[in-house]
């Protein structure tokens, strides 16, 4: 069965959790508990020595780094839709993943890591950061039904996180009406699940 190094409170973790989900695979998640320090200790350490989650270990293969599990999940389960095959497709999906593992990770969740947890950082930037990048998401999104093209992909999962928990960032994202509807789009995939913090459009 598929492991999950998890913690129910990261977007990147949710993010894998919510693809096992709608690719309707089994999955034993190992809670990791981030204020003891337990992702520094060694035995976590020999699986990631990045000392971050989520790792996700499938049989005998490791896998770290959000972005990197959901390649991995799509190539290996998943319908081509999810990570296309064509060079112009999988580019653009692969610009996204890029996305949520930079701008994405460093300004809406550097905020929300500020105000839920405590962590260190500069929450103005952040929060500049994070406008400026929900303003590139929105206007792409007026142009596509889908954040790497007509079909959805890896990279809407990668991405929804941390704008689905944008409020707790202190970030609010009701006049982006393209990504309004694109959560909506979201929490309508068959397998949809949701987390603490986002606030589900289609209640």
């Amino acid at each position: 069965m598929i492991k999950l190094y998890d913690m129910h409170e990261s977007g990147n973790c949710y993010k894998i959790r919510l693809f096992l989900n709608i690719l309707k695979l089994e999955y034993e998640s190992i809670p990791v508990d981030l204020k003891k320090n337990e992702h520094k200790s060694n035995s976590f350490l020999s699986l990631n020595p990045r000392g971050e989650i989520p790792v996700l270990i499938d049989q005998s293969l490791i896998v770290w780094d959000s972005q990197a599990i959901l390649v991995y999940l799509a190539k290996k389960y998943a319908d081509k839709l999810w990570l296309p095959d064509i060079a112009d497709n999988l580019a653009s999906v692969m610009q996204w993943l890029s996305v949520a593992g930079e701008e994405l990770f460093s300004g809406l969740a550097g905020a929300r890591g500020i105000l839920k947890f405590g962590r260190p950082g500069n929450l103005a930037e952040c929060q500049t950061l994070a406008t400026k990048t929900l303003e590139i998401i929105d206007n792409q999104l007026h142009k596509q039904a889908w954040i790497a093209g007509s079909q959805v992909s890896i990279a809407d999962l990668a991405c929804y996180p941390y704008i689905a928990l944008a409020d707790q960032a202190q970030v609010n994202t009701d006049k982006y009406l393209a990504i309004q509807r694109w959560f909506r789009q979201i929490e309508a995939l068959p397998g949809y699940i949701s987390m603490p913090g986002i606030k589900q459009q289609n209640q």
